[in-house]
């Protein structure tokens, strides 16, 4: 199966399961490990939720995470302030990068973005360097705005 094959079905899958309750916790509890345990290669799965000035850790798969992420900081921060999907071949090169898991090599952070205001990120890591592509961040994109439409 190819990764768009992969993706396509991933959206398929979570359609099925956002169904079941517009509860914010519960979706993205759902949609991080269903993420996770279709791509192996992902070592975190997970979002992190705008409270202010700062991401704060929510719902994921993975290692224990850092709690707060200021906006403008790190990758997440950084995307979040953009307001735009952020891929990272190689996360040490990442000037003011956060490392939470020193193992992490690479990262894609998309912006959740309801009525014109980042109420999040979904953030996903990868060990191997270079691991995410245009595919992902259609596909992540896609995925984010389906779960904003539903959950905020």
């Amino acid at each position: 199966m190819t990764k768009t094959e992969k993706y396509e079905t991933l959206v398929d899958e979570l359609g099925a399961l956002l169904a079941e309750t517009d509860d914010l916790t519960a979706n993205l509890a759902n949609a991080s490990a269903l993420i996770a345990s279709r791509f192996h290669a992902f070592s975190w799965v997970g979002f992190y939720l705008r409270k202010k000035e700062e991401l704060i850790l929510g719902p994921f798969q993975g290692l224990p995470a850092c709690v707060s992420i200021p906006l403008g900081r790190g990758v997440c921060g950084t995307s979040a302030s953009r307001k735009e999907t952020l891929i990272v071949p190689d996360v040490h090169l990442f000037p003011g990068h956060i490392a939470c898991d020193a193992t992490s090599r690479s990262e894609i952070v998309v912006p959740l973005i309801h009525d014109g205001f980042v109420v999040g990120v979904l953030d996903v890591d990868s060990h191997d360097i270079a691991r995410f592509d245009a595919v992902d961040q259609i596909y992540l994109e896609k995925i984010a705005a389906i779960l904003v439409k539903k959950a905020f």
